[in-house]
């Protein structure tokens, strides 16, 4: 059958996008911007849940953590399964799916309820990421206008994770829990009607069965994995995560060696041999391992160093959102000048900076430290990650891009997990460390042994004798900040010198740098109907 490209979808002859394009971005910014607002929406919401469906501990920490288990997951198999079924056509899918799952969550019942639709969140989450991506290469065959449009889909993740917080803490004021499920509805309505009119479909053509051991592997290989390393960096050494990331990494090297002798894999191994497209993944990893390792002290030193309330602690967290916004723009500009090497290394270098501006804070000192050096943070991530997912699309095939994209995807979650365990470590340890031999007259050893644990237990501490405690309990605090920001400043500048070495001859995006995408144009097939 002859390949068909509707109309209404076909490049025009300059190959630059116009209107409908640029609102076809729009729409899928929204899924963007939602799902990574689910990951932290729920903040604010948790107690309100507790009183209302009396989950166990246990059933409390799955709440939190089966969306984003879920999403982890089944990335790769979605990102796979949307080059084959057609980009377009799951992205509805996921956002119908999505839409179903948020109403199931609004009313849940019970706390086993509530997880399972956790779970339906994350898998719908996991149609949409991957194949937003994929579709901008399909709607922006100019090179430089596709960099600007990932600018603005990265800006979306970045906003998403800012937002979701102070937005959960607005709507825990007026509605109850289930408006933090329910924002959803809206955008992935418009999706639903805008989409099949703005948006175009690919699919792989001759894509060959769908590879369904290899993706139960990939399940099986990356879940237990975040799962061990999450577990690792909340409660410290266990046998069980730690035997959970063994059976991950053996089941990843048989997920491995599937896709090396399978017919039709889900994922082209091949690609790991272009050098551009494993250092942008690993650029992805380091700035997630880097922005969720750190972020894990920002709050913390603001809630309780700092004594603000969550919502007050959000509200100042917004701060970077100016750092973010010139970021965006000069990413832009850059990329269509520099090569991409020097641009993502400098990003990495001011993230660097950034964490090294932190290894100054103090606990009796002013905001603008602790802001500033965050905000270099999330800048930095922005203008590195936005070159990199332009550079992991023009390296994959037209065809693979979905899955191309999803590997890249689930290698930032995994660096996220990674930076939660090693960088919240560090700090862990510096603070055992300082208040390990803390001894304050009046208080029984039980009460001590809780505030040599974490702060938020000497936080809780009553009298004058829990106050002077405490104000040690901040100093410790804050020298393990000190200490997290340092190892994640070091891991970056290592990070922006190799990416200074491997990238070094990739050229700058030009217009007609386009011209290696005008392939796209044959291979954006649509077999209508």
């Amino acid at each position: 059958m002859t390949a068909h490209v509707p109309d209404q979808h076909r490049a025009r002859p300059s190959g630059r996008a116009g209107r409908r394009e640029w609102i076809g971005l729009a729409v899928l910014v929204l899924p963007c911007l939602l799902v990574s607002m689910d990951v932290s929406v729920l903040l604010f919401a948790m107690p309100f849940i507790s009183a209302d469906l009396a989950p166990s501990g246990t059933q409390l920490l799955w709440i939190m953590d089966m969306y984003g288990f879920v999403l982890a997951g089944m990335l790769i198999t979605m990102g796979a399964l949307g080059d084959r079924i057609g980009r377009r056509r799951l992205l509805l899918i996921g956002a119908a799916a999505f839409s179903a799952a948020s109403v199931a969550a609004a009313y849940s019942t019970s706390a086993a309820m509530l997880i399972a639709t956790r779970a339906g969140l994350g898998l719908a989450g996991a149609t949409l990421m991957p194949s937003t991506l994929a579709l901008i290469r399909n709607l922006f065959h100019d090179a430089a206008q596709r960099k600007t449009a990932i600018a603005v889909w990265t800006g979306a993740i970045t906003g998403g994770v800012t937002v979701g917080p102070i937005i959960g803490g607005l709507l825990m004021d007026h509605f109850w829990w289930g408006s933090a499920f329910l924002i959803n509805l809206p955008a992935m309505v418009l999706l639903l009607v805008l989409g099949p009119v703005l948006l175009p479909e690919f699919r792989k053509p001759a894509a060959g069965r769908f590879d369904l051991l290899g993706s139960l592997l990939s399940l099986g290989a990356v879940l237990p994995v975040v799962y061990g390393i999450k577990e690792l960096a909340v409660d410290g050494y266990a046998p069980r995560p730690v035997l959970a990331i063994i059976v991950g990494l053996v089941l990843g090297g048989l997920f491995w060696y599937r896709q090396r002798t399978a017919a039709h894999p889900l994922i082209d191994l091949t690609l790991f041999r272009n050098r551009t497209y494993g250092t942008a993944v690993g650029v992805n990893m380091v700035t997630n391992f880097a922005m969720l390792g750190f972020s894990l002290y920002t709050m913390q030193y603001l809630q309780v160093v700092k004594g603000m309330s969550p919502l007050v602690a959000s509200l100042w967290s917004l701060s970077v959102m100016p750092f973010i916004m010139v970021a965006m723009t000069v990413a832009g500009v850059a990329a269509k000048k520099a090569r991409p090497a020097y641009v993502i290394a400098a990003g990495l270098a001011l993230s660097a900076c950034g964490l090294a501006i932190t290894t100054q804070v103090q606990v009796h000192q002013s905001l603008a430290v602790v802001l500033t050096g965050a905000g270099l943070l999330a800048a930095g991530m922005l203008v590195a990650t936005s070159l990199t997912a332009d550079l992991i699309l023009a390296a994959a095939p037209p065809e693979q891009a979905g899955a191309a994209s999803a590997v890249s995807e689930t290698g930032s979650e995994l660096g996220g997990a990674l930076g939660f365990a090693i960088l919240g470590s560090i700090g862990t340890a510096v603070y055992h460390h300082q208040m390990a031999d803390v001894r304050e007259p009046g208080l029984s050893a039980q009460t001590l042994r809780a505030a040599r644990d974490t702060l938020g237990s000497a936080a809780h501490v009553p009298g004058d004798a829990g106050q002077a405690l405490l104000e040690t309990a901040k100093t410790a605090f804050t020298h393990g900040l000190n200490a997290t920001g340092l190892a994640g400043a070091i891991v970056l500048t290592v990070a922006a010198l190799l990416t200074l070495a491997v990238l070094r001859d990739v050229p700058p995006a030009t217009s007609e740098g386009g011209l290696q995408d005008a392939a796209d144009q044959q291979a954006t097939v649509h077999l209508a109907g």
